[in-house]
């Protein structure tokens, strides 16, 4: 009969210890189906440790090395090419000492403090702004953080068009009959750091908004609501409630905008090249000026340093002060 001639494992009720011994050893072990899964989970634990390692730990070494290399030429008499006598802190005190490098700083501090200050004050306004629920809201937010996919370069590029006297806005505007306009500052001693301030607010300050944003809408919907019940109205409760929250946030921002300023080049070497003379020289432009165009690579090297410690100026106060805060919440809970 069809029924006796199937095999005994197919019918219920048949276990495996009325099969035949030659059967039962046929069939497959659960051990040799788990080993394919247990080598897709290994491999699944490690694949993004085998992706990311790599590429980190080889960034390190990058970055560490050469810092090593440069900190160890700053010590050297190398100009063209390294040379490995010690000469101390000979270069250093040169660079200190020169006009070139004590112009660049004082063009640093104007420059770094109108550029937070403004940009600051732009991601804040764009943020708050944009937090009134209007419409459009994602379509907004995109043209405002579309500047900073543009690169510095291209940005100090157009901003030198619009700001040059001869093809910009000044001869926009005396084109439509205002003779007496002015608007020369890129060619004005006094006022042309002030240009890359406009062109370095103008890209970044939607990224400040971006954070400033996220900041906000991160605050406690109840602390609203019982503003609101006591009979806070907006301004207030911005002013009272919203940017006391958001405090972390004003932190993080400073202190990446402050990177920003003291790591600027290609957005001046495009815009203004440092000119005219030295009104916008940076420390950035020094470092340049000393490697690749005078060939002085011990001196360049000495004022790539004391840039290296001016950032970590900026970066030592806020990662201590990062660590005290998950301290400080650890201990609350």
């Amino acid at each position: 009969m069809r029924a006796e001639a199937e095999p005994l494992a197919r019918r219920p009720g048949v276990g495996a210890a009325a099969m035949p011994a030659g059967t039962a050893s046929a069939l497959p072990r659960p051990a040799a189906r788990a080993t394919p899964a247990r080598w897709r989970g290994a491999l699944g634990r490690w694949a993004p440790h085998l992706v990311l390692w790599p590429p980190l730990l080889v960034s390190v070494l990058h970055v560490v090395s050469f810092t090593l290399y440069t900190t160890w030429i700053s010590f050297t008499p190398s100009t063209l090419l390294p040379q490995y006598d010690w000469v101390g802190v000979q270069n250093y005190v040169s660079v200190l000492n020169s006009r070139n490098w004590k112009i660049a700083y004082t063009n640093l501090v104007i420059y770094g403090c109108g550029f937070v200050l403004l940009t600051t004050a732009l991601g804040l306004l764009l943020a708050v702004l944009i937090d009134q629920r209007i419409r459009a809201e994602n379509l907004f937010r995109t043209i405002f953080l579309y500047p900073m996919a543009v690169s510095f370069v291209v940005t100090g590029t157009v901003w030198a068009w619009l700001l040059n006297p001869g093809i910009g806005i000044q001869h926009l505007v005396r084109g439509f009959g205002w003779e007496g306009f002015r608007f020369d500052w890129l060619v004005d001693r006094e006022m042309a750091i002030y240009t890359i301030v406009i062109a370095g607010a103008w890209q970044a300050s939607g990224f400040a908004m971006a954070l400033f944003l996220a900041g906000i809408r991160a605050v406690d919907a109840d602390l609203y609501k019982a503003a609101q019940i006591d009979g806070a109205g907006p301004w207030r409760i911005y002013r009272r409630v919203v940017l006391p929250c958001i405090g972390p946030i004003f932190i993080a921002v400073l202190v990446i905008l402050l990177q920003f300023a003291i790591k600027t080049f290609d957005l001046v070497r495009a815009l203004t090249g440092g000119g005219p003379g030295l009104a916008t020289q940076l420390p950035t432009l020094v470092v340049y000026d000393l490697m690749f165009q005078r060939g002085l690579l011990g001196r360049g090297a000495a004022a790539a340093v004391m840039l290296l410690l001016s950032l970590l100026v900026v970066l030592l106060p806020y990662f201590a002060y990062a660590r005290w805060r998950r301290r400080k919440e650890a201990r609350h809970g």
